[in-house]
C-alpha cells in the first residue's frame, strides 16, 4: 500500500472513506426508520415519535394493508409487466436513436441531436399530451396508457446513451467490420450492442424505477381499479385511510381512531412499493456506476 499512496494521498483516502461511509448511513437510517415505523403500534407512534428500537412490536398497519391481498397482487403484477415489458421496449429504442446520433457519418445527426435535445427543455404540456394521448391514440383505461406516456423514452437517456457510443466504441472497429462485408445493422446488433452492456444496464434501471414508482399515469389515464398499478393502488389506499380518519363517525369512536394504525399503514405502504426495487439495486450497481460515469463524459 505504501507504494502506491503516499502519506498525503492515505490522509486523503481515509477522509474520503469516512465521509461516504457518514454518507451511507444518512441514506440507511430513513430506512430503517420507515421499517420500525411500519411495526410499531399507533398508540406508541402518537406517544413517543419514531424510534429505531420500538418497545412492542405491532403488525396492525400490515393485517390491515393484505387484508386487499388480492388487489395488491393484481396490482403487483400490472406493475411488473409495465416495469419488464417497458423497459425491455425501451432498451429497444433508446439506442437505435443513440447510435446514428453518435456516427459523425450520419449527414442528419446534428438535426435529430437538436431535436432530442430541446424535448429536455421544452414540452407540450399536460393538457396537449392527454388529449393525444386519449383522442388520437385511444390510450384511456388501457394497460398501454402506462407505459407509452412520459416514459417510454427521453432526451436524457439518448444522450447518455449516445455519448458513451461516441466515446467507447472505436471508429476503427467500425470500419473494419465494413471491410469484413458487414452491413450496418449486423455492427450494431453483433458489436456495438455487446460493448454497451453498461449503459444498458443503467438506462435499464433508470427506466425500470421509473416504471415502478410512476402514479401519473395511472392518475390521468386510468380510472378502473382492475387496471391500478401497485402505486396507483398504494396511492387510493391512502386517499381512503385520510377519509376514514377524517370521518365523523370514526373521530366519535376514540379510542377506535386512536388504535387506528393510520400512520403505520402509511410507512407499511412506503415498505411494500420499495422492498423490490431495494432487493434488485444492489445486482445492477457496478454497471450502474460504469455505465453513467462513462456516458456522462461529454462527446
Amino acid at each position: 500500500m505504501s507504494g502506491v499512496y503516499g502519506r498525503g494521498e492515505k490522509i486523503f483516502q481515509v477522509i474520503i472513506h469516512i465521509f461516504l461511509g457518514i454518507f451511507a448511513v444518512c441514506a440507511i437510517l430513513p430506512l430503517i426508520i420507515l421499517v420500525t415505523g411500519s411495526i410499531t403500534s399507533e398508540q406508541e407512534l402518537i406517544q413517543d415519535g419514531y424510534t429505531f428500537f420500538p418497545k412492542s412490536i405491532d403488525f396492525s398497519a400490515y393485517k390491515y394493508l393484505f387484508q386487499q391481498a388480492g388487489q395488491i397482487l393484481n396490482s403487483y403484477g400490472i406493475t411488473l409487466f409495465i416495469t419488464i415489458f417497458g423497459t425491455v421496449l425501451s432498451l429497444v429504442i433508446t439506442p437505435l436513436l443513440a447510435y446514428p446520433l453518435s456516427r459523425k457519418d450520419f449527414r442528419a445527426r446534428n438535426i435529430f441531436s437538436f431535436l432530442v435535445f430541446f424535448t429536455m427543455l421544452f414540452n407540450g404540456g399536460i393538457v396537449p399530451s392527454y388529449i393525444m394521448w386519449t383522442q388520437i391514440f385511444h390510450l384511456k383505461n388501457t394497460i398501454w396508457s402506462l407505459i407509452f406516456p412520459n416514459l417510454l423514452m427521453n432526451g436524457f437517456n439518448v444522450v447518455l446513451m449516445k455519448n458513451y457510443f461516441a466515446q467507447n466504441i472505436p471508429t476503427e472497429l467500425i470500419e473494419a467490420a465494413k471491410v469484413d462485408g458487414e452491413n450496418e445493422f449486423g455492427i450494431f446488433f453483433r458489436i456495438v450492442l455487446p460493448l454497451a452492456l453498461p449503459v444498458m444496464a443503467t438506462i435499464g434501471l433508470f427506466v425500470g424505477i421509473g416504471y415502478w414508482n410512476d402514479w401519473t399515469n395511472g392518475l390521468y389515464y386510468v380510472s378502473e381499479p382492475e387496471l391500478y398499478s401497485l402505486q396507483n393502488f398504494l396511492n387510493r389506499m391512502m386517499q381512503d385511510i385520510q377519509f376514514l380518519m377524517s370521518n365523523s363517525q370514526i373521530q366519535s369512536g376514540g379510542q377506535m381512531a386512536a388504535a387506528f394504525p393510520s400512520t403505520g399503514i402509511r410507512m407499511a405502504i412506503s415498505v411494500v412499493g420499495i422492498l423490490p426495487i431495494v432487493v434488485l439495486y444492489p445486482f445492477f450497481q457496478k454497471y450502474f456506476v460504469k455505465g453513467i460515469t462513462v456516458g456522462a463524459v461529454k462527446g
